[in-house]
């Protein structure tokens, strides 16, 4: 079975290429790579030789919680369903890694053919700010102000204190469907990321709808695939082993040493994140675990 990995990344290179150096010829990678990343264009071109790299670009300047990391995602997934070898879709970071040997996650995918792996709840969600609602409710201008900044922090969250103080909130269209959460990266089937492709040609007012929204990626694609078919395909499982706590100055947790047996006992694919020097020992081990 041939996969297709898509890889949004914005730094360090050399952790990059090991990433997509785990893959046998059958993963092959689609690259996004953040407009305003370090990276030089002779980096961008070292990927581009890889044998198993189909696709590598930068296109979006990235601001975190900002809709172009969505769009992002979907140029990704446009790009690699072009190819139509490709069975499986999965979306990963720069900062994720396999923690099982690839012919386990081909093995997989095999016997699982046809189930669709991602998170996903109903919205509202009571884990969730205002059950999700601040996201998409009131306009957010998270493209053009760095919310990780003092000053693009006090301008978004300004914008959107004033919106619902006048009480203002965005309209949805006749017939939007139903709203769907979850996490950001999934693995889904060729079929149901062919629908999703197809639904966003044919449905522009639905992309349209999540301009000025705020981490919505975590929104668009649940939505689209819980409203189809694929529903009932879904295995409320994405795959992912993530630490939802700060550690290691970040949150989700800069993953180290103290996560290598939750790792090994989990029934994910893939881990995130790792950061150099804090998860250097932790990821040496894994690529030793799982080299064939």
């Amino acid at each position: 079975m041939q996969h297709a990995i898509l890889i949004t990344a914005y730094k360090n290179r050399k952790q990059l290429e090991g990433l997509i150096d785990t893959f046998s010829p059958n993963f092959r990678c689609y690259i996004h790579i953040d407009k305003k990343s370090s990276l030089s264009d002779n980096d961008l071109e070292i990927l581009s030789k890889k044998p198993n790299v189909d696709f590598v670009c930068r296109h979006y300047k990235i601001n975190w919680g900002g809709v172009n990391h969505l769009l992002a995602i979907i140029m990704l997934l446009q790009e690699a369903i072009k190819n139509p070898a490709n069975q499986y879709f999965h979306l990963i970071t720069g900062q994720d890694f396999p923690i099982k040997p690839v012919m386990d996650i081909d093995r997989f995918f095999e016997e699982n053919n046809g189930r669709e792996f991602m998170e996903v709840f109903k919205m509202p969600y009571e884990k969730w700010w205002y059950g999700g609602y601040d996201r998409i409710d009131q306009y957010v201008f998270a493209d053009a102000f760095n919310r990780k900044s003092t000053f693009g922090k006090a301008v978004i969250r300004t914008s959107v204190l004033i919106q619902r103080k006048l009480g203002f909130k965005r309209k949805y269209y006749e017939g939007f469907p139903e709203l769907y959460g979850g996490s950001t990266y999934w693995s889904v089937s060729r079929d149901c990321a062919h629908y999703i492709t197809q639904y966003i040609d044919n449905n522009p007012r639905y992309l349209k709808r999540f301009k000025y929204t705020f981490c919505t990626e975590e929104i668009f694609f649940q939505t689209i695939v819980m409203n189809s078919p694929f529903g009932k395909n879904v295995t409320n499982n994405p795959l992912r082993y993530i630490v939802w706590e700060v550690r290691n100055g970040n949150f989700p947790a800069n993953l180290d040493e103290q996560d290598e047996e939750a790792i090994r006992q989990s029934d994910a694919i893939f881990a995130r994140k790792f950061e150099s020097p804090v998860s250097d020992g932790l990821l040496s081990n894994i690529k030793k675990r799982i080299k064939q």
